[in-house]
């Protein structure tokens, strides 16, 4: 997750640096004060912000400057180079930023700019929401939140979620946190001071039974009745359940929450072999975590090879080449049968020795209140390009969603958390008559052991995959093509190549 600070390098940019050791374009790496600080320069302007991403501490000058803007390499988070704010998900935080003097041929960054104070928001049209409603605690119903606050919404925000945590960083359940490389701090979004101190109401634990669009209210499983004038549905996706026989046991476990992650956690500790049910991204993060903590870790899942509907057969046998060198063993073109105490019973007729078993057979989005309420769905919540559904002041954003694609042209739906994340905040500029189109290019990342792999665009179907560089090496790019036209890039350990084709795709819109 987050990087460790070192002490700083390069230049003491308190002491100046010469103009032309910074190029039109350029990016460098001092440091102010003892904190790292990151320069650009675009034309004759120059600015100074943070040197790392404030989500995971990317390099950000191994990222790419668009326009007045600099995107992380790591997770594509985006950031204003005049105010340092976070424009794109994963990034929710600001960059400092640095009052720079130019003289005598000479570059100066001098004192740390303090945080201006807050300015009303863009108008929208008509009357600002009373009172807005958001259903679901996770990365879109957060992320809309924040966005209402930061853009200093004055009305009155409720937060329901059927969780008991508040809203967490749910890639990292899978990742380090699982595989014991993460501290608890690490996990919340937020402190939970942060909702009372922005006067969000956050109801943890509770149950939506129905909406009822004529009235303006949802309704609660205890019959509480809360009014909204604008509302947001951003329920995500649950686990699909096991329904065979031994699927009920405590050692069987799918992972969605934190209370899942820390059942797994818990149960880890004293295990000595593992199996994982599914070949997914979820499926093989889990597996790659346990083996992190020296459990023996059985793969079983039905196809050929892992992640080879979404990543080709090229890179679904580099990733089962990963996992195999790093002690996972697959039983592909298989699944369990049943479950015992101490044991998964495959249909092909063998067994594997299981002290623990997580099942990551996929996910299903969590539409039953958006149809029970009469509004459009198509293996999702349809919405328009500004994220409302087909009843006026009802949105819905995250793993529900399904929406038209700018770049590819169709309407589409994801699963991705950074999707989550800027379609909540998206939905909530909409939610105060910005009337923002959401616009923005799928993008995802997974990590396998020390490989991360990103995804952007969105390719359900390609009839071309062209491999630049070596897969095997940890050194590729991967374009899918379908008619001729790219879909999606995915790399490794290609972070600025990854950027580029993600400003290609918003460039050259269907």
């Amino acid at each position: 997750m987050a990087g460790n600070h070192s002490d700083p390098s390069g230049p003491d940019l308190a002491l100046g640096i010469a103009l032309t050791d910074l190029p039109d374009g350029g990016k460098l790496v001092g440091h102010r004060d003892g904190e790292p600080v990151l320069l650009v320069r675009r034309g004759a302007e120059i600015f100074a912000v943070g040197a790392t991403c404030s989500h995971y501490s990317g390099p950000l000058v191994d990222g790419v400057i668009a326009d007045d803007s600099v995107r992380c390499p790591w997770h594509h988070a985006c950031f204003d180079l005049r105010t340092g704010e976070a424009l794109r998900a994963p990034a929710l935080s600001p960059l400092a930023c640095w009052s720079v003097e130019q003289r005598g041929g000479k570059i100066f960054v001098g004192e740390k700019r303090k945080k201006p104070p807050p300015t009303p928001g863009e108008s929208g049209a008509g009357p600002s929401p009373e009172r807005i409603v958001i259903v679901g605690g996770g990365a879109a119903g957060f992320a809309a939140a924040e966005r209402l606050r930061r853009e200093h919404y004055q009305g009155a925000i409720v937060m329901i979620s059927d969780d008991a945590a508040p809203p967490v960083d749910r890639p990292n359940l899978s990742k380090d946190y699982l595989a014991g490389k993460a501290p608890e701090d690490w996990i919340p979004l937020r402190k939970e001071s942060f909702y009372a101190k922005n006067d969000i109401d956050l109801r943890l634990g509770t149950k939506v039974a129905g909406i009822d669009v004529r009235a303006s209210e949802v309704v609660l499983a205890d019959g509480t009745k809360v009014a909204f004038d604008k509302l947001l549905l951003a329920t995500g996706a649950e686990p699909v359940r096991l329904t065979i026989a031994g699927a009920d046991q405590p050692h069987v476990h799918t992972l969605r929450s934190l209370a899942d992650s820390r059942s797994i956690i818990a149960q880890a500790g004293a295990a000595r072999s593992a199996v994982v049910l599914g070949a997914s991204f979820i499926g093989l993060e889990v597996a790659a975590s346990l083996r992190t903590r020296g459990i023996e870790v059985h793969v079983v899942a039905p196809e050929e090879r892992p992640m080879e509907r979404v990543l080709g057969p090229e890179m679904g046998d580099f990733i089962r080449t990963l996992h195999e060198k790093n002690g996972v063993v697959f039983h592909l073109g298989d699944t369990a049968a049943s479950i015992s105490a101490s044991e998964v019973v495959l249909h092909s007729g063998g067994t594997i020795a299981a002290d623990l078993v997580v099942a990551g057979i996929g996910v299903r989005p969590r539409v039953d209140l958006a149809e029970a309420a009469g509004l459009a769905t198509d293996r999702g919540v349809l919405v328009d390009a500004y994220l409302e559904t087909s009843a006026p002041g009802i949105y819905a954003a995250g793993d529900i969603a399904r929406w038209p694609d700018a770049y590819s042209g169709e309407n589409i739906r994801v699963e991705h958390w950074v999707v989550a994340e800027r379609q909540g905040a998206a939905a909530a500029l909409n939610m105060l008559g910005r009337r923002k189109k959401f616009t923005d290019v799928p993008f995802f990342w997974s990590q396998h052991y020390d490989v991360p792999i990103n995804y952007v665009g969105h390719a359900e179907g390609w009839d071309a995959i062209e491999v630049e560089g070596d897969i095997a090496a940890k050194d590729c790019l991967l374009r899918f093509k379908r008619g001729g036209r790219v879909l999606a890039v995915v790399t490794i350990f290609r972070d600025s190549e990854s950027l580029q084709a993600e400003l290609a795709m918003e460039q050259s819109k269907a």
